[in-house]
Order: C-alpha cells, then structure tokens, then sequence
C-alpha cells in the first residue's frame, strides 16, 4: 500500500522533484503536513501540559533516565564499530548512572567526565559504507533514511524496554518517552517554522546534514553543499563535547529528527 501511494504521489507531481536524495518528495510532503498537523492538534499541546505540570528537575531526571537506556543500544553500536574507547565510556556511563545515579535520573557519569556518544545503527550501517538511500519521511516519527529507517529497527531490538512483556506498561513507557522528548524540543518548533520560507526542504537538509556529521564523528568528508546548518541551528545535537576527529575508515571503504534520530 505505501509503494503504490509513492508511486502515484511521484507520478502526479513530477516536476516537484528536485533534489536527488529526495525523490520521494511529493509523498515526503504530504507525510511531513500530516505530521505538522498531528503535532500541532496532539503532541505539542500535550509537551505544552507536561512542562507545565512537570517540575524542572524531575522532567531533567525523565529525560536523564532515558538517556541512561539510550546510552546501551550506544554502547552495541560502539562495540560493531569497534570504536573499543567509546564503548568503554557508554558501559561506564550505564553502570554509574544505573547504580549513583538512581536508575539514571541523576547524569553523574558526564560530571565524572565520560562523555556521553548516543550511537545508533544509522551510525553503525553508515559506518560500515551503507549510503543513507532516498530520504523518507515518516509518519509521526519524522524525517529519516532508507538506511535510517533500517537501523531505527535495530535500535528497537536493543532497546531494554523491548524485553518488557507487559504492553502497557512497554507502552506507557514509549508514550512517556515521546512526550518528554517533544517536550524538551518545544523551542525547536518554532526555530523551523522561522528559519525558512519552505520548512520541509530546512528539515531535510538538516536532517540529512546532522546524520552524515554523527556518521562522520563530527568530521564529514567536504561536500558540494558547503557549511553545516547545525552550526547555526542547534536541536540537540547528540556529539559528545570535544568528539570531533578524523573520520572513521572502515575496511573495504575508501578514506573520507517533528521525531526522528
């Protein structure tokens, strides 16, 4: 069903495709609108309610905590990019901030100086030479890649809450996640809204930006596109402070997020 909407979304509006990562642009926009409504009508009032009632330090320690569950699909992807130095800091952070930091609500491990990666299977596929593919936008969920979308699913089998059997409570806890993670975005919405005439297209290029710097540890090979909107627009990103170096050259590969990754 999905294809056959691709393809008759591509074929009634051919001229609106323009950028060659995005071929699936006309069915990428109609996702993106509804996902603006969706989010305009359910998630931000919802972010908007949750940070009022939330009491500062108890919404940092939520997103702590999920942090703390982030950081062990981190630590596997390490370990398959044998980035050894990296996975050593994530199971450190896992074990401080499981044990000192009360299940992760308290983030010692970064006052403690292991710096925190958030590396994903995005990461790990690119790593290893797999090129992103078509960018696609998905319905709640937000922008991603055919190879975004790929390792989004192995970062759900590492994920500890998948191991849960109970449904409501897996869900209560996927429900809590989004809202906190809307939540701690609020301002980001807005920043998008003003930073260009055509939001979607801002959204992409900085999605697909963002994901090739983290594939890169901070340090993509030069491109023909020129600067990093990150620089100038900041929505979290996930790199660790001083972890930008020289990029990774796997074997048999030549030297040089709405939601989402």
């Amino acid at each position: 069903m999905l294809a056959v909407l691709v393809a008759a979304g591509c074929a009634s509006n051919p001229s609106r495709v323009t950028d060659p990562r995005d071929p699936l642009e006309p069915f990428n926009r109609a996702v993106y609108r509804f996902n603006t409504d969706f989010d305009n009508a359910f998630m931000r009032p919802l972010a908007k309610g949750y940070k009022a009632i939330t009491p500062e330090p108890v919404d940092r320690g939520i997103t702590n905590f999920f942090g703390n569950i982030d950081d062990v699909t981190s630590f596997v992807n390490n370990v398959l990019q044998f980035k050894m130095s990296r996975a050593g800091s994530d199971l450190g952070r896992i074990f401080m901030n499981s044990t000192v930091g009360v299940l992760g609500f308290f983030d010692v491990a970064t006052n403690a100086g292991l710096p925190s990666y958030k590396e994903d299977f995005d990461q790990t596929l690119g790593y290893w030479g797999l090129e992103p593919g078509a960018f696609v936008m998905l319905p709640i969920l937000g922008p991603s890649s055919i190879r975004g979308t790929i390792g989004w699913a192995g970062d759900i089998v590492t994920d500890p809450f998948f191991s849960i059997e109970t449904g409501d409570i897996y869900w209560g806890f996927v429900g809590l996640r989004m809202v906190d993670y809307r939540a701690d975005r609020l301002a980001a919405g807005d920043i998008l809204v003003d930073a260009s005439l055509d939001p979607y297209t801002f959204l992409r290029d900085a999605y697909l930006q963002r994901r090739q710097n983290l594939v890169y540890d901070g340090n993509p090979p030069e491109s023909e596109e020129g600067g990093d909107i990150w620089e100038d627009v900041d929505f979290q990103k996930r790199e660790a402070p001083g972890s930008a170096k020289r990029a990774p050259t796997p074997p048999n590969k030549e030297s040089p997020e709405n939601f989402g990754h």
